[in-house]
């Protein structure tokens, strides 16, 4: 079976969660670390118009789809996907095998500290290790938003992460800027897997909430955010992600 399908020309891969789970912990063992990327509608028709977030799409190791519609364009393109995998749910799988593994994990992401509430990357961080007690947490990190154009903040930040060596780091930055941030991580952390997460990590903070599970169980989550951007930028990108999957398979 080809492990990929193309849509709108990004590889994605063919896997399970579990899967996806059981390959990073391999590559762990072996020393190897990687970079994965969820994209669901709303990045893929962002990458079709910004090159630069295209290429780190096409770069990473592991690209899972994050959004039903994207497993309606797969099977459309005749390389039906065999589930969709969220971030929001890989978040909690990976962290359960970094668990079992006795590995760390850094969070990187999330509401900022103010009026004395905690930041939002390490309500995450207790979350987790209340569910997964073996877990270590290597550090946490909720910047404020626009730090990329602060360079002695970014560099205090990159600095942070690379000297914690975790070995998997969570990126809740928003897509664009979670890329960017991975890439310049990427070299320093050889040995360290970089999951770009998205919203995940203020869903884990308890400050978004995920669709009813039943949704999520009925493959109806997309349409728990048709009020939000979906409704008035996704929804057309994805009608013609469609059409485009059907003609490709010709």
């Amino acid at each position: 079976m080809d492990r990929h399908v193309v849509l709108d020309g990004i590889p994605i891969d063919r896997r399970t969660e579990a899967e996806i789970v059981a390959y990073v912990r391999d590559s762990l063992d072996r020393g190897q670390g990687g970079r994965i990327v969820t994209p669901n509608i709303d990045i893929l028709r962002l990458a079709r118009r910004n090159p630069d977030l295209r290429a780190q799409l096409a770069d990473a190791d592991l690209v899972v789809a994050d959004g039903t519609p994207l497993l309606w364009a797969s099977r459309l393109a005749r390389a039906p996907l065999p589930e969709r995998v969220a971030g929001s749910s890989l978040v909690w799988s990976l962290a359960a095998a970094l668990a079992a593994d006795g590995r760390s994990l850094y969070l990187l992401g999330g509401a900022p500290a103010f009026f004395g509430r905690v930041e939002g990357a390490h309500r995450a961080a207790r979350r987790l290790v209340r569910a997964y007690p073996g877990l270590r947490i290597a550090g946490h990190a909720s910047p404020r938003f626009g730090f990329y154009r602060d360079r002695a903040t970014l560099d205090a930040i990159c600095r942070e992460v690379i000297e914690a060596k975790p070995d998997v780091v969570y990126l809740g930055l928003g897509a664009a800027g979670q890329e960017r941030l991975i890439d310049r991580l990427r070299g320093d952390l050889p040995g360290t897997w970089l999951l770009g997460c998205g919203a995940a990590i203020d869903c884990l903070a308890g400050d978004q909430v995920r669709a009813p599970e039943w949704m999520r169980r009925s493959r109806l989550a997309w349409a728990h955010r048709l009020a939000d951007r979906y409704h008035g930028h996704d929804a057309p990108y994805a009608l013609g992600l469609l059409v485009r999957a059907a003609i490709s398979r010709q």
